[in-house]
């Protein structure tokens, strides 16, 4: 087994604990005030769904107080910020607005020190996290692959990725699962616990995510990648591929833990 060397675990990893954290909350009725809150339109939320609809990311800074060392954080971040306008959307979120509640729960940084910088993928996925003091290339450094965004939310997720490598081809086509990849994700033992993310090997974008995996971009043949939380590879296998040898993987697995699909029985 062995350990993705990108920023995938250390986001992975803090995301997770966050998310969970959000998830164990005990139900409650919310009050009058938090129902009067909730009623109120986020404009965050807005704004990273329509950086999300145009393809982009969204670098949220979030913040408590008002005071100098916010100021301060603001212009720094401003500025880093602005030579990325193409391909990145500024949000701005007070921790303690009401209207704001549910977004901050969700990213679970309500007790996170402030102010601090968090960038999202179109997809989704929390690919960077900043404190202190940032600059644009430090910025730069939050944005992915669309491979590697997708893996990270489905780890994010709590879920065990599939990472089909399909081989390069001179031609758009429409990829079909393997048996055994479908037959596992139909599982109804799995299905909920295991996400699919397809990659083409002759995309040079995802050239050094597949360098971290260490599969050969001329691959001839399909490639399977079993990615599990926070971010180990815990198996990979080329060529046909059966359900019986993905569990037997995931068993395998010294790391697997209850939250891994093979526990979820």
């Amino acid at each position: 087994m062995r350990w993705i060397s990108l920023t995938i675990i250390g986001v992975v990893m803090t995301v997770g604990v966050a998310m969970a954290a959000d998830q164990d909350r005990v139900a409650r009725t919310p009050s009058a005030k938090e129902q009067a809150a909730s009623a109120k339109v986020s404009q965050a939320q807005a704004a990273i769904d329509q950086a999300a609809a145009d393809q982009k990311y969204s670098l949220i800074f979030f913040w408590k107080d008002k005071n100098t060392n916010t100021d301060k954080a603001w212009s720094n971040f401003s500025s880093a910020a602005a030579g990325l306008a193409d391909s990145a959307t500024v949000v701005s979120v007070q921790i303690t607005d009401p209207a704001e509640k549910q977004l901050v729960d969700r990213y679970g940084v309500a007790r996170s020190a402030m102010p601090m910088v968090m960038a999202v993928a179109p997809c989704g996925a929390i690919t960077k996290g900043f404190t202190g003091a940032v600059d644009e290339s430090k910025l730069r450094t939050a944005f992915v692959s669309h491979c590697t965004a997708e893996c990270m939310k489905a780890l994010q997720q709590r879920k065990l990725v599939l990472l089909c490598v399909e081989p390069a081809s001179s031609q758009v086509k429409e990829v079909s699962l393997q048996k055994g990849v479908q037959d596992f994700t139909t599982d109804p033992q799995y299905a909920k616990t295991s996400a699919v993310v397809v990659l083409n090997a002759g995309d040079q974008a995802e050239e050094s995510f597949l360098k971290d995996l260490k599969v050969d971009a001329r691959t001839a043949t399909q490639v399977t990648v079993l990615l599990s939380p926070p971010g180990s590879v815990i198996g990979t296998l080329a060529g046909n591929v059966t359900e019986a040898q993905i569990v037997a993987k995931i068993k395998e697995a010294s790391t697997c833990g209850p939250n891994c699909a093979c526990h979820q029985k």
